[in-house]
């Protein structure tokens, strides 16, 4: 498989994850649990494979890994939370302003001087958000679905920084199984004080292939594209994601945007894909 049909691939699968919180009727943590489970599971042999201490090789490191455990699975209840409350376009656009939020935090974490229009792109992305909320009621579900949806892209912008920092340490797969493991184990011990109605069969044969399938596979499939494709292509394909899950939606689930959510998505979208241009290029 080409390394672009790779990442198309992969891009696709992440916007077609989105539509799980459709299909499946267990609450947000379940769904969390269950796809960090599987797809530490799968990704498991790959890092036995590679010889490696599964467990880490340096202790003080796993205390990072755990923070990130923990970004992770509170970018992704937060997600399918703003998905189930509202719609899948409306989670998807919102969680894909994480690359204005990433721009904006990196200046913080690696010293750097924030830039101009770098706060002049946040402000249209922010004009992107008002179009995109049906309205500015937040005791109605799609604005709560909004809100949600930006803690979701806000939490995985940090958790695009502390990946920034550790790959001087460890491969991408190997990151991606210390994650999804601590996010895991982050999330059981709520089942103890929140209890959760277990999932039908059905159910949980979607959450192992929401795991395997578009988590680890997708995953793996991300990384071994970046093998063969410069980062700025990678930035502008990834870019496409909301699209794709919006796409998918409409087809399967008939959620078809309003003028007004794709004029916003529109200028979300393209936000963030010249703020990711602009970041590959500076650095």
């Amino acid at each position: 498989m080409g390394s672009l049909t790779a990442i198309h691939l992969a891009v696709v699968l992440f916007g077609f994850a989105g539509l799980f919180g459709k299909f499946l009727t267990c609450t947000p943590l379940v769904i969390v649990f269950g796809r960090t489970a599987f797809a530490a599971l799968a990704l498991l042999p790959l890092v036995l494979a590679s010889k490696a201490n599964p467990l880490g090789e340096k202790t003080p490191r796993l205390k990072v890994y755990i923070l990130q455990g923990v970004l992770l699975a509170v970018h992704w209840c937060t997600f399918f939370l703003s998905i189930q409350i509202s719609t899948v376009a409306l989670g998807l656009l919102t969680f894909s302003t994480f690359p204005l939020f990433t721009t904006l935090l990196e200046p913080f974490f690696f010293k750097q001087q924030i830039k101009q229009k770098d706060l002049v792109m946040a402000l249209i992305v922010f004009a992107g958000l008002i179009l995109v909320l049906p309205s500015f009621d937040f005791s109605q579900k799609p604005a709560q679905g909004a809100v949600w949806g930006t803690v979701s892209g806000f939490t995985f912008a940090l958790l695009a920084i502390f990946n920034k920092k550790n790959l001087t340490f460890e491969p991408p797969v190997r990151l991606a199984f210390f994650q999804n493991l601590f996010a895991a184990a982050t999330i059981l011990p709520i089942f103890i004080f929140v209890p959760q109605t277990v999932p039908a069969p059905g159910e949980i044969i979607l959450i192992a292939t929401l795991g395997i399938v578009f988590t680890a596979l997708a995953h793996t499939l991300f990384i071994s594209s970046l093998e063969g494709l410069r980062a700025t292509t990678v930035s502008i394909i990834t870019c496409l994601e909301p699209l794709y899950g919006i796409i998918l939606a409409a087809l399967l689930l008939h959620e078809i945007p309003g003028l007004r959510m794709v004029a916003g998505g529109t200028i979300i979208v393209l936000s963030t894909l010249f703020a990711s241009l602009n970041r590959k290029h500076s650095q």
